[in-house]
């Protein structure tokens, strides 16, 4: 068994005993690859520097069988536990795996061995922090950013009285669960890494998380990244973001890191600032994150490619103007087939991810995306099939008013929209008939990603898969 231990025992005064903090991680789903935990990093950053005395340690349920759980919570005896839920399902309307099963077995093996205060957080919990709450039964949970509020948690769980009026905190008071509104933000967030584990994600992921910006101002129907993060777009420090690089590069040997931000283009200012210090910095660092196909010039992407840029995922979703409007866009498909040459002309590897049957979609404007995915050269398309409806969304009062759900209904297990008319029994073979690569959700990814980490390869590698 491998377990992270970030030991943070700095100068603790004589008879005052060391806090000690548990981080678990409780995301397993690897496809196509693991991914890394990354919130759980930024608060280990924070707390290190707020929380000298504390000595932390991460279970990644990545890399440990769930078994093993029991032992470790045994052997370390913490005094509060901090569980991360990444996902809630996986996404894929073929399959509709939901993970929160397996989340209950988490809690319940947290509680036969321990009552200590459980804080339950994450972008999964996020989304649903009542319905997770009432399930999960946690002591406490945090929704949207999570450094401030779970160090100021700590603080008042310290002095024996927890401060409710904390930022994002959910608690019971009596037999109501309270969900506190977030109203401050932080924009200076440290990353920080652990050798074990950075080591088991870059090599069997190939790839490092590292944000540069936080929240997204648009207004896509389906779209949860405003729910987790806000709409306030908060741009992080440049230096530090060049900091952290040249830490994973210098002192791990990564030299490939994606931007998780919700959308990268969204300040082409800061970007600019951004790229020019990666360039000064004389780094050899590959980047690639999620971009919009919208706002984007063609010398953004030659100095984003300067500054190291290689990978691009657009959240195009459609390629009809119709759908596209449905969907709550902000772009057009000529916009997107202008784009797409961009990338062509700028050397950078770039792939849409579409969805097919969400609202506004009928057979026509599916074959109208087929037939214009043929003006896009050297890609790969990533359809996923229906919309996965989740609460808060502008879909879930689309999919009440239309009967498909009902409004007390709390969407954790799987549910989708999937328009109605669409010959979904012939997508695929639609699709070989445009010439262009699309991969379907069944394909079997993780086993291609697979043999071509074999082989080391290392980032973004749908680009094998182009034709």
């Amino acid at each position: 068994m491998i377990f992270t231990n970030i030991s943070l025992n700095v100068s603790t005064k004589i008879n005052s005993p060391v806090k000690k903090l548990l981080f678990i991680s409780a995301n397993r789903y690897a496809i196509p690859y693991p991914v890394y935990p990354l919130g759980i990093s930024y608060l280990y950053a924070f707390l290190r520097e707020k929380l000298p005395d504390y000595t932390i340690k991460i279970f990644d349920s990545n890399l440990h069988a769930p078994g093993t759980l029991h032992d470790f919570l045994v052997d370390f005896n913490p005094d509060y536990i901090a569980l991360s839920l990444r996902n809630i399902d996986d996404v894929n309307s073929y399959t509709r795996e939901s993970f929160i099963s397996g989340y209950k077995v988490i809690t319940d093996s947290i509680r036969q061995v321990t009552r200590v205060p459980l804080i339950i957080g994450g972008s999964a919990f996020s989304i649903y922090p009542r319905e997770l709450f009432a399930f999960l039964q946690p002591d406490y949970g945090i929704h949207g950013e999570g450094e401030e509020s779970i160090y100021r948690l700590l603080m008042s769980l310290d002095s024996g009285t927890p401060d409710l009026g904390i930022d994002g905190l959910v608690y019971r008071d009596a037999d109501k669960i309270v969900v506190n509104n977030r109203k401050h933000f932080i924009n200076t967030p440290n990353l920080g890494f652990d050798k074990e584990l950075l080591g088991f994600y870059w090599d069997k992921a190939g790839m490092v998380n590292v944000q540069t910006k936080r929240g997204c101002p648009y207004n896509c129907i389906y779209c949860t990244y405003p729910l987790i993060e806000g709409h306030n777009v908060r741009t992080l420090d440049p230096e530090k973001i060049v900091h952290t690089l040249q830490d994973l590069y210098e002192n791990y040997q990564v030299d490939y890191v994606f931007f998780t931000d919700s959308v990268f283009n969204i300040s082409n200012a800061f970007n600019t600032e951004l790229a020019h210090k990666l360039i000064a910095s004389k780094l050899p660092m590959h980047w690639g994150a999620y971009f919009s196909p919208h706002n984007l010039s063609l010398d953004n992407l030659k100095l984003f490619v300067e500054a190291g840029l290689t990978h691009v995922e657009f959240g195009t979703e459609s390629l009809s103007d119709k759908v596209l409007r449905s969907y709550g866009k902000h772009f057009d498909v000529d916009e997107v087939v202008r784009i797409s040459d961009y990338c062509n002309q700028a050397g950078v590897y770039f792939c849409h991810f579409m969805i097919i049957g969400g609202y506004g979609e009928t057979e026509a404007t599916v074959n109208e995306s087929f037939e214009n995915s043929k003006r896009i050269e050297n890609t790969v398309f990533f359809p996923f099939v229906g919309m996965r409806i989740y609460p808060g969304t502008h879909l879930q009062q689309i999919a009440i008013e239309e009967g498909i759900i009902h409004a007390d209904d709390n969407l954790l297990e799987p549910v989708y929209y999937l328009a109605p008319g669409i010959r979904y029994d012939t997508l695929r073979e639609r699709a070989e008939q445009t010439g262009r690569r699309w991969v379907f959700p069944d394909e079997d990814m993780a086993g291609i990603m697979n043999r071509l980490r074999g082989k080391k390869r290392k980032g973004s590698l749908w680009h094998y898969l182009k034709k």
